[in-house]
Parts: structure tokens; C-alpha cells; sequence
């Protein structure tokens, strides 16, 4: 029997782990954008785990007709709240359950297969069901293979890169990505994969960035840099991302 999970309680954060922290909102939203913007499609977008809307807003400039799937209710309370002035759908659902009206051009998840029972079947119901005959979806998911992750097991803090930490359990995460498993899953949904790359090259813990996000150390040179280095290696970055078209 499948235990039922508390969405709104995984969102939570705890003594040791934030669920999201001031480097994902300032550094790698901004980069998984810049990322995603060549490949938008005219027309419409879904996005599926819009949190409180911190990510959301930010494509206002590119989409008219937007549409976010979230199960947890206190969160899209919050992005509802936020983003009031603007023309957005928001559905309060599971995935697994969300009876979607349309087909969509742009579908965006991001960090959020990870927390998904049955990744393969999400990414099924998005390539079958949800993606338009010429849309596209983009994936992002956190990197196994971080070099921050890798010093972490180095450290003994972790047991190995892909472990799932019990940090990372209690925020509902199941699996840890690395490029080659979140192609296989892509693939095995039917999802024909067309770009692969990597976001942000990563070597330190996300609590460690936020301390220096907060001081003159780190410029936007500094950070373009980065990521302009996660280009170059993308088994080496923050997160991972595979832009895909519908399958047959």
C-alpha cells in the first residue's frame, strides 16, 4: 500500500535542509532560463510544480497563456497571492490525477521529477497527453554528480553520489539524476530527446553559496562564468537539463 504523502509538509523546511534556498531563486532560476529561452515555441505554457510562483513570473515577458499545476495547496495560495495581477491558471492537483483541458507548446518541470512516484509514467501522460504535436519540454533535474555532491561523499557526508539523503527523503525525493539515468526514463516514456546540457558548474553545497551571495566575492562575471563552464562540462553542474519533443 502506498503510504500518502503531505505536500504541503515536504515543502517544508527543516533544522538541516531548506526545500529551496536564495541561490536557487537568484542564480539558477535566472541560468535555467537563459537556458531554456532559445528553444520556446510560440503559444502556450504549462508548467508543472510551480512552488509559491518564484519561477513562474519570471516567464510573464515570453508566455500569454499560462497554466501551473501544483499539489500542494498551500503553495499555489502563496503564487496565487503573489502573481493576482497577472492572467494565470492554477490548478491545485496531483499530477497523476490532473485532467489538463488543452495541449500545450511549452512544458517546463523543473526539480521536480525527482519527487515523483512513478517518474516514467509523469513524463508518459506529458509525451502522450499534454505535449502538442510540435511543442516542447523541458527537464531539469538536480545533478548526481555535482562536483559539490562529489566532495560531500569525499567528505564521508554522503554515501554515494546518487544516494538520496535523509534531508532529501523528507522533502519527497527518490531518485538522485545523473545525465545518463534521466535520458534512459525520458526515452522509456516515449520522449524523443533533442538537447542535452547542464546548468550552473557547481562545487559548492548551496548553503555555502548563499553565505557568499551575501558578500562582494561573487560577481555576475563570476557567475556567467560558471555557467558559460557548465556548457562545457555538464556532468560537472549544478543541475541537468534535456530539452525533448513528443515521441512517437
Amino acid at each position: 500500500m502506498t503510504k500518502q504523502r503531505n505536500y504541503n509538509q515536504e515543502l517544508k523546511d527543516t533544522s538541516e535542509h531548506k526545500y529551496a534556498y536564495g541561490f536557487d531563486f537568484d542564480v539558477m532560476h535566472p541560468f535555467m532560463l537563459k537556458s531554456f529561452i532559445p528553444f520556446f515555441k510560440e503559444g502556450n505554457f504549462l508548467e508543472l510544480g510551480s512552488f509559491k510562483g518564484d519561477f513562474t513570473k519570471r516567464f510573464l515577458p515570453y508566455f500569454k497563456d499560462i497554466t501551473c499545476v501544483e499539489a500542494s495547496d498551500e503553495a499555489i495560495a502563496i503564487a496565487k497571492e503573489n502573481l493576482s495581477e497577472n492572467n494565470i491558471q492554477f490548478i491545485n492537483s496531483l499530477f497523476e490525477t490532473v485532467n489538463l483541458p488543452v495541449k500545450y507548446d511549452n512544458i517546463v518541470l523543473t526539480h521536480v521529477l525527482e519527487h515523483i512516484d512513478d517518474p516514467v509514467g509523469l513524463m508518459k501522460r506529458i509525451n502522450n497527453e499534454w505535449l502538442s504535436d510540435n511543442g516542447r519540454f523541458f527537464l531539469v533535474c538536480p545533478n548526481a554528480n555535482a562536483p559539490s555532491r562529489q566532495i560531500a561523499v569525499k567528505m564521508g557526508l554522503i554515501s554515494h553520489n546518487s544516494a538520496v539523503t535523509p534531508a532529501e527523503k523528507e522533502h519527497g525525493h527518490n531518485i538522485t539524476y545523473t545525465l545518463d539515468t534521466l535520458e534512459r526514463d525520458a526515452k522509456a516514456a516515449g520522449l524523443n530527446v533533442v538537447h542535452r546540457s547542464g546548468i550552473f558548474f557547481k562545487a559548492l553545497a548551496n548553503f555555502q553559496w548563499d553565505r557568499l551571495l551575501n558578500t562582494d566575492i561573487i560577481s555576475k562575471e563570476y557567475l556567467e562564468g560558471c555557467y558559460q563552464l557548465g556548457q562545457q562540462y555538464p556532468d560537472l553542474c549544478s543541475s541537468i537539463f534535456l530539452m525533448c519533443e513528443k515521441g512517437k
